[in-house]
């Protein structure tokens, strides 16, 4: 990330590093066996015979009281319709409580999804005792609620809670409505756009709130609302098997985010960045961005891919067995390195929370790796045509304003008698005396540029952002950037374009018979040079 920052800090407004999409489940340790769902209800429940509508039970009491919740609390309760994503659906209440400041549950949704839970076989062979059954953990489709949360201090999450045992719980978290929270909190300015900060008053409070998501807070929010909305069990329930949840991670991403101050180098550099990724990067050094070594058996993804998604966005993906990093752009100024990982097991690393310290550890390393040779990979030159975007007519108002074009003889002698006086902001030049020179330096006549034909070359330049006139005054002066854009024309038609032109269609002298002129020897250069950038484009 340091070699990022240091060769494009220029171009940089501020960057910052985050968790962006978390997905943490709960597992309800105490059920989660055969044997445990059998001790819960012979030994604490005191039902010697398990049978189906026993488990049923527990089932239909959590629907029950989930449908009670609902209607105490005035929320709608809804099945998830087919084709339409679920956060679609219940944006606009997520908006309206945002908008109101209104915590807590304000959407329920219901699906039918595939999940764990437990099935009572009758056993093929007699036994000696009357009540015994076979319990199987087994994988089923059955309903799943949707608790859609504006939490104090995590902002928008969600909980998926399944309605039948063993209750399995998942959490889904942002690292950005977290940080939108703790800045909130702290009375910080900031402008926001879905899950990417455009602006931010101080940059390094934003830093120190996005450090502050730790596994301590991410488990304490989770215990709090499985606690609430979670299925209820007596006190003397949990203290004979133990029950409590066990939270991993599931699913996480960690993301660098650069915010550039314009848009012209980002799309240019970020294209040629990708296509040199898909080149550069071979196995091993995928390999080596995890942080692993690249066996000859490898079970997963291992490759480099070039997506086009909606709105035409690219997104360039590093695979790596059951992760990846990815680069993609976001609006016009915005750049995002971003690692995703499905299985924490492709970096050796264990998934229980207690473990989250190691986690940020490796993810930003393997991040700040990403970040190195894409910054080598950035570092090209863009595709920004400056001369294309000069011709360009201008239009001001009603008033339309032909652009400036390097066979504009009119124009460049202009430009050359403007850059004589550049060190003096031009104050000694009128309009009348700008004519007076150019015409004795040019060797023209008087009906050969007229006082209204300099006016309107004037106007032109002004427009276009090269000359400004200087306050209470007619005199005129170079702005910061057309004095560059000034001499690169200049330069550009004397010293480049007109000899390289002549030496093409006219005459090319022979480079073994040249005189002793560096300044010669630097156009036969550049002339090998022109050829062999043309041959390598045919080719």
């Amino acid at each position: 990330m340091q070699l990022f920052i240091k060769l494009f800090g220029p171009c940089l407004q501020w960057s910052y590093h985050c968790f962006d999409r978390l997905v943490i489940h709960g597992h309800l340790l105490g059920l989660l066996r055969e044997n445990q769902i059998v001790y819960f209800f012979r030994n604490v429940g005191g039902h010697p015979k398990l049978t189906k509508e026993l488990l049923a039970q527990r089932t239909q009491a959590y629907q029950a009281w989930v449908e009670q919740f609902a209607r105490n609390h005035h929320l709608p309760l809804l099945w998830a319709p087919l084709g339409v994503r679920k956060e679609d659906l219940v944006a606009p209440r997520q908006r309206r409580a945002q908008r109101s400041g209104q915590f807590g549950v304000y959407f329920i949704l219901k699906s039918m999804e595939q999940g764990w839970s437990f099935r009572l076989l009758h056993p093929r062979f007699p036994s000696a005792d009357p009540n015994y059954q076979i319990v199987r953990k087994c994988r089923n489709r059955y309903t799943f609620y949707y608790f859609y949360i504006l939490d104090r201090i995590a902002g928008p999450m969600v909980l998926r809670i399944g309605s039948f045992l063993p209750f399995s719980l998942t959490g889904y978290f942002n690292g950005h409505n977290f940080i939108e929270r703790e800045l909130l909190r702290q009375d910080v300015p900031f402008v926001k756009d879905d899950n990417r900060f455009l602006s931010v008053a101080q940059p390094a409070k934003l830093q120190a709130a996005a450090d502050r998501l730790d596994a301590k807070t991410l488990q304490q929010r989770l215990d709090y609302w499985a606690w609430v909305l979670g299925p209820k069990f007596s006190a003397r329930e949990r203290a004979a098997c133990g029950l409590h949840r066990l939270y991993v991670v599931e699913q996480i991403e960690f993301c660098r985010n650069f915010i550039f101050k314009r848009s012209w180098p980002l799309r240019a550099i970020f294209q040629r960045s990708c296509e040199l990724g898909l080149y550069l990067l071979t196995a091993d050094r995928i390999a080596a961005l995890f942080g692993r070594r690249r066996r000859r058996r490898l079970a997963g993804k291992l490759q480099n891919v070039m997506e086009r998604l909606d709105h035409g966005q690219q997104v360039f993906r590093t695979y790596y067995r059951h992760s990846f990093l990815k680069q993609y752009e976001k609006a016009d100024t915005f750049l995002r390195l971003e690692l995703v990982s499905n299985d924490l097991r492709d970096f050796g690393l264990k998934k229980s929370l207690p473990h989250w310290e190691a986690m940020c550890t490796r993810f930003a390393q393997v991040t700040d790796r990403f970040a190195q040779v894409q910054a080598q990979n950035l570092n090209v030159h863009g595709s920004l045509d400056v001369l294309a975007r000069l011709a360009q007519p201008l239009r001001r108002g009603r008033t339309k304003v032909a652009g400036i074009k390097l066979e504009q003889t009119r124009i460049l002698r202009l430009l050359e008698v403007l850059l004589q006086g550049a060190g003096g902001h031009l104050q000694r030049w009128t309009t009348a005396q700008l004519r007076a020179t150019l015409l004795d330096q040019c060797r023209l006549h008087q009906q050969d540029y007229t006082l209204n034909q300099i006016r309107y070359d004037l106007r032109k330049l002004r427009l276009h952002g090269l000359i400004e006139r200087l306050p209470r005054s007619h005199a005129y002066r170079f702005t910061p950037k057309g004095q560059k854009l000034a001499l690169l024309l200049v330069q550009l038609r004397r010293r480049i374009y007109g000899p390289a032109a002549f030496g093409l269609l006219r005459h090319r002298p022979d480079p073994h018979h040249m005189p002793n002129s560096a300044f010669e020897r630097a156009y036969h250069n550049l002339q090998r040079a022109f050829d062999q950038t043309i041959e390598l484009m045919a080719a």
